[in-house]
């Protein structure tokens, strides 16, 4: 026991709570870096892949963890003679300046400076109100509730 005598305890209940804006600011600047190597793979003509691990039963019976490649989806498109950008929340689209869902550009090459801009508003905070407007969860109506409770 003289060794731990030497040593000082105390009881502790460890923080990890997270400020929840920093998360979806967090959430948001890496789907963005992201899609500034999905617009490099595009200008190069190549899709942008990532590696993940799946457990998958072999034909023995045995679950084996497998390498697979996962496709990245652009938030970039081509349309009406030029390309439009989308920033997204997960699968939602915001609407960065309150109204409009997209930024439209002439050229591929030009998307990369919408990416920047949107990347450094993200860092700056200027998209925490649209990020919290998207990321706030709408309860579901089931059909004939509202009917319901509007005759009731």
């Amino acid at each position: 026991m003289t060794h731990l005598t030497k040593l000082t305890f105390k009881t502790v209940d460890r923080s990890v709570k997270r400020d929840p804006i920093t998360a979806r600011r967090d959430k948001l600047l890496a789907g963005l870096k992201e899609q500034k190597l999905v617009h490099a793979a595009t200008l190069k003509k190549q899709d942008h892949l990532v590696e993940r691990h799946k457990w998958m039963t072999n034909d023995i019976g045995e679950r084996v963890l497998v390498k697979t490649h996962r496709r990245i989806r652009p938030w970039f498109f081509e349309q009406d003679g030029g390309w439009y950008v989308q920033c997204r929340y997960g699968a939602r689209v915001i609407t960065a300046d309150g109204t409009n869902n997209a930024v439209f550009v002439k050229s591929l090459a030009d998307v990369l400076g919408v990416l920047d801009a949107l990347l450094n508003a993200a860092a700056a905070g200027e998209l925490d109100t649209a990020i919290i407007q998207v990321a706030e969860r709408k309860p579901a109506v089931k059909p004939g509730t509202a009917k319901a409770a509007a005759h009731a």
